[in-house]
Order: structure tokens, then C-alpha cells, then sequence
């Protein structure tokens, strides 16, 4: 598993660990029941804290994205991938009016924006197999 992170972004870096998990179950390169390397070993490898790590599995495993157990470690949710929430939906309103207020300031069409928004969204699909509609 490669994973980046930028030490110098103002994104913490537990955030960042959780966004680049999800994309790799969205883009179907982390598939249900797949294993992740154990705290320690990601920590390791990523060279950061093991506590970063553990606090971005726990909520990973809080939201539903993995499962943590004894035996086999922390897997990729092998059972049904969390729904779509209230929860989810304020928190999508909230990211996403935040980039539209900046695209607006920046001068960026309203079209621009949610031409984004399609390719984006058509490339997490078309990755994990869709057919991005």
C-alpha cells in the first residue's frame, strides 16, 4: 500500500491519512477484507507518530470504513460500506459551500465548479470499476 502525505499542509495528518484510505476503498485499490498494516507498522513506514495512525483507524473504524480484530488485525469493511447519513450530508454541505464561496471569490463559473465536482466524482466511480453515472 503507497501512501502520501504532505508533512508541511496545514491538514493535519491523521486527516489527510483518513481522505487517502477512503480514496483507496473508492478507487477499489483497498478492497472489502483487505488487510492494513498493523499501527505501528504504517506509523513506521509513513514516518510519523503511531498515534496518528491509531486515531485515523479509530475513526475510520467508527464511521464503519474498517474493522478491528484480534486476530486479523484492522481490514477494510468487509460487510456493507456506511450509508448515506444526515451526518455525512451536513458535513459534504459544509465542505462544499466553503469551496464554492472561495471558487466564486477566485472567479471560477458556477459551471467550472460543478464540472469539477462530475470529474471528480466520475473518477473515484470509473476506478473502482463503475460506469461514473
Amino acid at each position: 500500500m503507497f501512501i502520501e502525505l504532505d508533512l508541511q499542509s496545514e491538514t493535519p495528518l491523521y486527516e489527510q491519512l483518513i481522505d487517502r484510505l477512503i480514496e483507496g476503498i473508492a478507487s477499489g485499490a483497498l478492497k472489502p477484507g483487505d488487510p492494513l498494516p498493523s499501527v505501528r507498522n504504517l506509523a513506521e513506514s509513513l514516518g510519523i507518530n503511531l498515534h496518528t495512525v491509531n486515531k485515523s483507524y479509530t475513526l475510520l473504524k467508527q464511521d464503519g470504513f474498517l474493522q478491528v480484530h484480534r486476530k486479523k488485525g484492522v481490514i477494510v469493511q468487509p460487510d456493507a460500506m456506511p450509508g448515506v447519513t444526515a451526518e455525512f450530508e451536513a458535513k459534504l454541505f459544509r465542505q462544499l459551500r466553503s469551496l464554492a464561496a472561495e471558487a466564486a471569490v477566485r472567479g471560477m463559473t458556477e459551471e467550472a465548479f460543478v464540472n469539477q465536482c462530475r470529474r471528480l466524482y466520475g473518477d473515484a466511480i470509473r476506478k473502482r470499476g463503475g460506469d461514473g453515472q
